[in-house]
C-alpha cells in the first residue's frame, strides 16, 4: 500500500454518512476507497549572502529539479507536464502550490541536513495534481507525490498545506534511507517521521521556533463544514478534530492508550501519535528551532543505517538516544531531552527501555 495522508478510517466514516449536505463528499469518499492507489511505476543554484564584514558572498548550492504533472482528473499517472524548473507560474493553484511546496521542502532538507533531494543525490522531485474526480487523498507512490482535489464539502485541495506536501515527500526520504515496513509499530514510525519532517519543513519555511509553531499536520485541508483544525496534532494527539461525521481524532499520545487494531495496517495513522508526541516533547525541551537539534537527531536516526525495517517504538527510542549521544555527548542536554521525550509517552520507563 502506498503511504497516504488521509487515514482509511476517516474515509470510511465519510463514506458511510447519510447527511444530505455531504452527499458529494460521501460519494467522493466511496470512490476514493474503491479506486485505491496506483503502485509505483542535479541541478545547481547560486546563493548570495552578506557575511559579518559586509562582504557579498556567492556560493553554489544544490537546487531542486521540480516537475509538476496534471492528471486532468483522471486516474492515469503521470499526466501531462504543466510546470518544470525555471518555468513561470501556471495560474493553476494546485500546480503552483505543489511546485512551491516541493521547493520549500527541498530547501528544508538541504538547509537543515545538507540532503540533496529525496534520494540525497539530486534526483527530480515529481508531483501530479488533479488526480481523480473529487479524490480525497494525497499519497507517495514510490516515485512521485500525487494530490487529489478533495470533494469540496469536507476536504479542500491537498496542495494547500505545506505540511502535507512535505509529509508525502518525506515518505520518499524514509524509503531511500532503507525504509520502515508499513505495518504496526514500524508503519506508525514511518507515518510519524513524515509528520515530523512535514511539521519541520513548515516551521523552517515560516522561520518558526518551537514555541510559535502550531505542530499541526494538514492545517487548512478541511472545509469550514468540519469541526476541526487539522488531520493531526503533534502537540496534543487526539485533539485535531471532533466532528459529527468524521468522529473524534483517535490518536493516542501515550503507550497506555496504544490502539490494537488490524485496520489501517495495524493503526499506522493512529499510533503514530505516540512517537509524534515524543518528538514534540524533546523539541520543546530543547527550545529554539526544532530542526536544529531534535530534528537532526531524528534525521541521523533515520539515515544512520542501523535502523531495522521492522523497528518497534522502543527500538527507535533507543536509536534516537544513541544518535543524540553520538552527536552531542553522553552528558548533553540533547540526550536528556530525547530520553525524557520517550519517557513522557511511556516508551522508556524511568530512563530504561522496556
Amino acid at each position: 500500500m502506498s503511504p497516504a495522508i488521509i487515514p482509511p478510517f476517516l474515509l470510511d466514516r465519510l463514506a458511510e454518512t447519510e447527511e444530505p449536505r455531504l452527499a458529494r463528499a460521501a460519494a467522493a469518499a466511496r470512490a476514493t476507497i474503491a479506486m485505491g492507489r496506483p503502485e509505483r511505476p542535479a541541478r545547481a543554484r547560486l546563493r548570495l549572502s552578506i557575511d559579518e564584514t559586509g562582504t557579498l558572498v556567492a556560493e553554489a548550492a544544490p537546487g531542486p529539479d521540480r516537475v509538476v504533472f496534471d492528471a486532468g482528473n483522471t486516474e492515469r499517472l503521470p499526466g501531462a507536464i504543466v510546470r518544470a524548473e525555471d518555468d513561470p507560474e501556471t495560474g493553476d493553484a494546485a500546480a503552483d502550490e505543489a511546485f512551491d511546496g516541493l521547493g520549500a521542502t527541498f530547501d528544508f532538507f538541504w538547509d537543515a541536513f545538507a540532503r540533496d533531494g529525496i534520494d540525497a543525490a539530486g534526483g527530480a522531485l515529481l508531483a501530479t495534481v488533479h488526480f481523480g474526480e473529487d479524490y480525497d487523498n494525497a499519497f507517495w507512490n514510490g516515485e512521485r507525490m500525487v494530490f487529489g482535489d478533495g470533494d469540496g464539502e469536507v476536504f479542500t485541495g491537498f496542495t494547500r498545506s505545506l505540511s502535507v506536501i512535505a509529509h508525502e515527500l518525506a515518505h520518499g526520504v524514509t524509503e531511500a534511507a532503507g525504509g520502515l515496513e508499513y505495518e504496526g509499530q514500524s508503519g506508525a514510525l514511518n507515518e510519524s517521521l513524515s509528520d515530523v519532517f512535514g511539521a519541520l519543513a513548515e516551521q523552517h519555511h515560516l522561520g518558526q521556533t518551537v514555541e510559535r509553531a502550531t505542530w499541526l499536520i494538514g492545517e487548512g485541508i478541511f472545509t469550514d463544514e468540519v469541526q476541526g483544525v487539522a488531520l493531526r496534532s503533534m502537540k496534543d494527539p487526539g485533539t485535531a478534530y471532533d466532528d459529527d461525521v468524521l468522529g473524534k481524532d483517535p490518536q493516542p499520545g501515550h503507550m497506555r492508550d496504544y490502539v490494537e487494531t488490524t485496520d489501517d495496517n495495524g493503526g499506522v495513522h493512529i499510533n503514530s501519535g505516540i512517537p509524534n508526541k515524543a518528538f514534540h516533547l524533546a523539541a520543546t525541551a530543547l527550545g529554539g528551532k526544532a530542526w536544529e537539534r531534535a530534528g537532526l537527531v531524528w534525521y541521523r536516526t533515520l539515515t544512520g543505517g542501523a535502523l531495522s525495517p521492522t523497528a518497534r517504538f522502543v527500538d527507535f527510542a533507543d536509536a534516537t538516544v544513541e544518535a543524540a549521544r553520538a552527536e552531542y555527548g553522553e552528558d548533553s542536554e540533547e540526550v536528556a531531552a530525547v530520553r525524557a521525550g520517550w519517557v513522557g509517552v511511556g516508551v522508556i520507563d524511568d530512563g530504561a527501555t522496556r
